[in-house]
């Protein structure tokens, strides 16, 4: 028997949440970089929220959306990180590079050429072209 209605399933990401440090100088960081070369532009946090710092950017129409919060003691993401499908990756890559952040290239055999960046804090990002589908022959996705 069937039933009409919700399925409960994953449907889109919300939002991506990484931690940054602390203060002023923290989230004028935060906006050279997530709103400088990524183009994400800084949306204001609901007031309950704006309190405990931090600071929130989205792009792509608002359906992309990357959630900075403050964690104390701050550690960066070195493993755990969102990957970016970007259209036009290598011209991202060098604007990256242009406004002084290191950009490393990663190729494997088997998947496609993977870019990973810090951001001003050290938390990793993955930068990947946009295409229409990075699965592998097994059916997984290739990469991270």
């Amino acid at each position: 028997m069937t039933r009409a209605g919700p399925t409960g399933h994953l449907v889109a990401f919300d939002h991506v949440q990484l931690a940054m440090p602390s203060g002023p100088v923290a989230e004028a960081e935060a906006e050279a970089f997530y709103g400088g070369p990524l183009g994400l532009r800084r949306v204001p946090k609901p007031p309950h929220l704006a309190a405990r710092g931090g600071c929130w950017f989205e792009g792509a129409g608002g359906s992309l959306r990357v959630h900075l919060g403050v964690e104390e003691p701050f550690r960066p993401a070195r493993k755990a990180h969102p990957a970016f499908a970007v259209a036009g990756v290598e011209v991202l890559v060098g604007t990256c590079r242009s406004a002084g952040f290191a950009v490393r290239r990663v190729e494997t055999d088997d998947g496609p050429v993977q870019w990973y960046v810090d951001d001003p804090f050290g938390n990793r990002i993955e930068l990947v072209e946009a295409g229409p589908d990075r699965r592998d022959s097994s059916g997984l996705m290739s990469g991270g």
